[in-house]
């Protein structure tokens, strides 16, 4: 009898790295939802506003809504139906007229908001303009941009040696009326109006009895309000034109530097033009704010050349050249 026995050899074939199955992507999977859900949450509670977060609060606490804090809606989008009459919710969460003051109030808030960016696109457009063109560029220094909460002020200053005025009078230095003309389509092209005035130095007017810087003031932002008008600016779109004297002085430790002696322009904003308006329902429009101060006529001149009709008061009413009230 053979006993001799077949040998058997189990060759096992290694696999790199082995198998681990699938189960991990499973579980990595269902992690990866949890964060995605877990950042959502984050962000919708960082984007909810009080009441939504309330209206939420209460949906979890009773999500039959029978409570009195409860919703029906998780988040109501505007497209839900009006619950029924039994149903009461809160009137201090939901009631018509807060809604409407609410409403009212966030759209004055989203136009004051556009409002303000198109006057800093304005002031911009401005400032480039003052930078690119050459003529502009050697006034520099005598023409400040800012924003207020009234609007966007255009303020342009005397200096020592380049006033914009003749002395004591409201007759333009032609570079003032270059200034102005080249300014005046940027500003017409936003439709908000404007409030021009004019301001002294504390020098007080040597001359007349009856006529002082009240008067000249007013008389020198009414001539730049002419030219304004004549250089395109619809006249419709001026609110008021004003003289202060020396009562808003722009150096107030030092009241006869030159650059107190200027004119502003302000492009209003829609809340500083009701105030204007209901300030001046009943008033002439350039009437000086001040006590026997004498008012502005408003009349656009109509002479063939733009120098002439430029230099206004012809008449000779404010052609003076005596010291003082520059």
């Amino acid at each position: 009898m053979d006993n001799t026995q077949p040998i058997i050899v189990k060759r096992v074939k290694k696999v790199a790295g082995g198998h681990h199955g699938g189960a991990w992507k499973i579980a990595f999977a269902d992690f990866a939802t949890a964060m995605m859900a877990f950042f959502l949450v984050m962000w919708l509670m960082s984007s909810a506003t009080p009441e939504q977060k309330k209206l939420i609060s209460g949906y979890f606490q009773d999500p039959i809504g029978f409570t009195e804090s409860a919703s029906p809606h998780v988040i109501d989008l505007g497209g839900t139906p009006t619950p029924s009459p039994d149903r009461t919710l809160n009137p201090e969460l939901e009631p018509a007229q807060s809604e409407a003051q609410i409403d009212a109030q966030q759209a004055e808030t989203f136009a004051e908001q556009i409002e303000r960016e198109r006057l800093e696109l304005l002031l911009q457009e401005l400032q480039n303009k003052v930078d690119e063109n050459p003529e502009l560029q050697k006034f520099k220094d005598q023409i400040l941009f800012e924003i207020t909460q009234d609007g966007l002020r255009i303020q342009i200053m005397d200096a020592e040696n380049r006033p914009m005025f003749a002395l004591g009078s409201a007759q333009l230095q032609p570079y003032f009326e270059d200034i102005l003309l080249a300014l005046v389509d940027t500003i017409a092209a936003v439709p908000n109006k404007i409030s021009i005035s004019g301001h002294t130095d504390a020098k007080p007017y040597s001359g007349r009895g009856d006529f002082g810087n009240w008067e000249l003031s007013s008389g020198r932002a009414n001539a730049a309000r002419r030219t304004l008008v004549i250089g395109g600016y619809p006249e419709e779109q001026i609110a008021r034109v004003v003289g202060y004297a020396s009562s808003a002085l722009f150096d107030r430790k030092d009241p006869f530097n030159p650059v107190n002696r200027r004119i502003d322009i302000l492009v209003l904003t829609k809340k500083a033009q009701r105030s204007i308006e209901g300030e001046q329902s009943d008033a002439v429009e350039g009437a000086v704010p001040a006590e026997g101060a004498a008012p502005v006529v408003q009349e656009p001149l109509q002479a063939p050349q733009l120098r002439e009709r430029l230099n206004i008061f012809e008449d000779g009413v404010l052609q003076f050249s005596q010291p003082g009230g520059r």
